[in-house]
């Protein structure tokens, strides 16, 4: 009861903030960009929390209980992704967006840089978000399934049902400044959920020194970073597939929203480095939880996603249930933090790149209302491919993150860098990334193993290189 009455007090939060940026949203750039007004605070704690989900409490947790600091090679690669993404991109895309037409979508941006007339640049790249957002939205609502369903004994499809109805209500209202606002919220509470669990477990196993001990004497090849939890030296492909998360960074639209909205670019540096203190000490927090929890559980946690569930039982062992119910609400905020923002750059997908395009309509309150019906939608969809208990988030989560890192990363970074790239070049780098990832995730054995991500990263690379030299176009739009 005192969980459930947290969980209540924490949603009546959202829906406050809801209800304030609804007073404030007036048109689609409102809805899609906050009028680009975010300060650098809200740009940076947003930015972060949109980008990490449910599987930093859940995924990332559940991955260190098996794999031990095997899953430091992920954490080191997310974290320098995440630098250089802001040291590379952050400035440079607020600029070029606003110098191209004030753009307020991907889709949008690569338009006028390109100066495409065809639309075909900006029919793929939207198609492309809708189909991995779809995927990405869904194993957010995994998590909220798991969440709901281990700690009140939901069923599950109630419990995912549960989680969508929650985030679709300011979603829905307020757009992209309520969005903002809860994820600023929302990044304070994971934060401080994240580091208050794993310091409280460490000193429930006696400290730094008595934690290790007792993690060697569970499985000492949890301590071995270049060997799994059976003692097996990881191979090049293994190591480089964890590290090559940090290149996914470059082409999530929904993290590039930030960016775009950012009040000043002069802010952005300040915005890096709380960005970096904020994603490094939850990183090591979170997977410090899953290597803990060996110690700390009684029961150990088997199958494909039962550790999954490590956070919210190591919350359960180590707190009175008024704390619990606040370190738990991390999860849900974990959660919505991404899921909101998904449905938003969807939604303006719709609204911006397909509506306003192909039907010639201009009218602000329909832009905007089309746009809110994009979230209802995509948000349903989400829940078609949700449905499956068995479902890992990690999994999910990582198809998507490789799917958008792939088709768009070497776009953005090179569009941003190489001047003479052009139409041809960025329609073969987002198409060759994009397909590569959905060809390879389907392949299996030797060098197939390798993370989707990074063949499709790198095969974009080249056909926008060659895309470009080839047709032997400079057309830039500055």
């Amino acid at each position: 009861m005192i969980i459930a009455i947290t969980f209540v007090l924490y949603l009546v939060v959202l829906l406050v903030i809801g209800i304030a940026a609804y007073r404030r949203t007036g048109n689609l750039v409102d809805y899609v960009l906050g009028g680009r007004r975010l300060g650098r605070w809200v740009g940076a704690l947003s930015a972060q929390a949109s980008d990490m989900s449910g599987w930093l409490l859940l995924g990332l947790p559940g991955l260190a209980y098996v794999a031990g600091l095997e899953s430091g090679w992920m954490v080191a690669g997310l974290a320098l992704g995440t630098y250089l993404n802001w040291k590379l991109v952050a400035r440079r895309l607020r600029e070029q967006t606003e110098n191209c037409g004030n753009a307020i979508t991907l889709p949008e941006y690569f338009e006028a840089r390109f100066a495409d007339t065809t639309n075909l640049l900006r029919v793929v790249t939207a198609v492309f978000i809708l189909i991995f957002f779809t995927v990405y939205v869904s194993s957010g609502l995994v998590a909220g399934g798991r969440l709901f369903e281990t700690v009140f004994g939901f069923p599950y499809e109630g419990a995912v049902l549960l989680g969508l109805a929650a985030i679709l209500l300011y979603t829905f209202m307020g757009g992209f400044l309520a969005v903002s606002w809860t994820d600023f919220f929302q990044a304070i509470l994971m934060f401080l959920a994240l580091l208050a669990t794993a310091l409280i477990g460490l000193a429930a196993l006696g400290g730094l020194a008595a934690g290790t001990d007792t993690a060697r004497e569970v499985n000492p090849e949890l301590l071995n970073p270049f060997t799994d939890r059976e003692g097996h030296v990881l191979g090049i492909v293994a190591i480089l597939s964890l590290l090559g998360w940090g290149l996914g960074y470059f082409g999530q639209p929904h993290i590039l929203a930030r960016f775009m909205a950012m009040e000043k670019p002069a802010e952005i540096p300040f915005a890096r480095r709380v960005a970096m203190i904020w994603v490094t000490v939850c990183l090591i927090a979170a997977a410090s939880v899953g290597l803990l929890a060996s110690g700390i559980l009684e029961t150990p946690l088997e199958g494909a996603v039962d550790p999954e569930r490590v956070f919210i039982l190591m919350v359960d062992a180590l707190f009175h249930p008024a704390i619990a119910g606040v370190c738990l609400a991390a999860i849900l905020a974990a959660i919505m933090s991404t899921v909101d923002s998904q449905l938003l750059v969807a939604s303006s997908t719709v609204s911006e790149d397909f509506y306003r395009r192909f039907t010639g309509q201009h009218s602000e309150r329909q832009l905007l209302w089309t746009g809110r019906g994009a979230v209802v939608l995509v948000a349903l969809a989400a829940f078609f491919f949700s449905r499956d208990p068995q479902s890992r988030i990690l999994d999910m989560v990582g198809y998507a993150w490789a799917g958008f890192g792939a088709a768009f990363g070497p776009a953005i970074l090179l569009s941003l860098f190489w001047p003479r790239m052009n139409f041809a070049g960025a329609l073969a780098g987002i198409l060759s990334g994009g397909l590569t990832v959905i060809v390879w995730a389907r392949l299996e054995g030797g060098l197939f193993d390798l993370y989707e991500l990074i063949p499709g990263f790198a095969l974009s690379l080249i056909a926008i290189v060659a895309g470009t030299l080839l047709s032997d176009r400079r057309k830039t739009t500055y």
